[in-house]
């Protein structure tokens, strides 16, 4: 099962709640706000180093489920979720240092960069996005169309059809497999599997 999607939604929000609470402490320059504010981008930096592990280890999962176009952006996705990391990282360093240090212009400096850096983790939740639904389709579609292809040239340069049937039926062995290796990538449940154990049970 894939790590990377629930990790994804910590390395979101908690970005937004420690912009949030920097921009009140911009405006109200208390203690209190200024260490809560350094505390939640510590843990934003370790959210969004954690999405950017746990996707680069999700990548190669999916790369050869995935068209050219597909595997182009989930490249690109993965170099800026690193830049993310880093610069989260960095960002995090500077701020936990103002508040140690009582530098409130350490500290506003990290929090525009915050704004910034959470603003950028928006666009990469889109990329993401469309990995998944507009690439992706969902990660086993390039692969089946790809056999289909294939055994419809085979089967027009065969003349017997016992020849023909048995191009497409090895494709659709190949459609059947590739849909399994993707189910379990993300421990999905073969739905007419349930079915077929439901009736047995029957």
């Amino acid at each position: 099962m894939l790590l990377h999607p629930p990790v994804v939604h910590f390395a979101i929000a908690i970005p937004v709640v420690a912009s949030i609470f920097g921009l009140l402490y911009l405006f109200k320059r208390s203690e209190g706000l200024s260490k809560i504010s350094a505390r939640l981008t510590v843990f934003a930096a370790i959210a969004v180093a954690a999405a950017w592990y746990t996707g680069s280890k999700a990548g190669p999962q999916i790369y050869d489920y995935l068209g050219a176009a597909g595997q182009h952006e989930l490249l690109e996705h993965k170099e800026l979720g690193l830049y993310l990391a880093i610069a989260f990282g960095v960002i995090a360093l500077i701020q936990f240092a103002g508040c140690q240090l009582k530098k409130f212009p350490l500290q506003a400096l990290s929090i525009v960069a915050l704004l910034g850096a959470t603003a950028t983790v928006f666009v990469q939740g889109k990329d993401g996005g469309e990995i998944v639904y507009k690439y992706g389709q969902p990660f086993k579609a390039p692969m089946i169309l790809e056999s289909i292809k294939e055994a419809q040239a085979s089967a027009d340069d065969e003349e017997e059809c016992d020849a023909q049937v048995e191009l497409y039926s090895d494709a659709v062995d190949d459609a059947l497999s590739v849909s399994e290796e993707v189910q379990a990538i993300y421990a999905e449940p073969d739905e007419h599997a349930e079915e077929d154990d439901e009736d047995e049970d029957e």
